[in-house]
């Protein structure tokens, strides 16, 4: 898998905050792109981001969060969807890319097991963030692109 060193920018994101066991995701996903519709963010201008707190895989499902995004420029006013104002921190992260399902997204493994403790790199207390690079009723799952990016110090 190739992992690149970017500097990631600091980027305001509307907030939908998922708690809960990952198969109630898509209720948490449906609220986000309710509240986007109405305030008009196209994808192609405010992207798609996932902040992922803990690990499915590990995690009991009653602890397990998830915070989904999408950039903006203005902050969220109240709404009844309850999206928030949050920042994803600027600084330096180790990207790489999976191609296919979110439902696994073997990317995130990847950096964590197997890149990060061979690199000679250390994490930042930020935790892992997804950037989905196209999103859409329209995206057939063997084409969706998710960036995953690594906090480093």
């Amino acid at each position: 898998m190739d992992v690149r060193i970017v500097d990631f920018p600091e980027t305001k994101v509307a907030v939908l905050e998922h708690r809960g066991p990952p198969v109630l995701e898509y209720d948490s996903v449906r609220k986000l792109v309710a509240w986007r519709q109405e305030n008009r963010l196209p994808a192609d201008k405010h992207r798609s981001y996932g902040i992922h707190y803990n690990d499915p895989r590990t995690t009991p499902p009653h602890e397990y969060r998830v915070d989904f995004c999408v950039s903006v420029e203005h902050d969220v006013l109240p709404n009844p969807q309850g999206v928030i104002n949050k920042v994803i921190p600027g600084g330096r992260c180790a990207v790489a890319r999976h191609l296919g399902s979110r439902e696994n997204v073997a990317a995130a493994a990847y950096l964590h097991e197997v890149w990060l403790p061979n690199s000679g790199e250390r994490l930042r207390a930020f935790p892992i963030f997804f950037h989905y690079v196209n999103v859409g009723p329209q995206v057939q799952e063997h084409e969706m692109i998710t960036d995953v990016y690594l906090p480093l110090l």
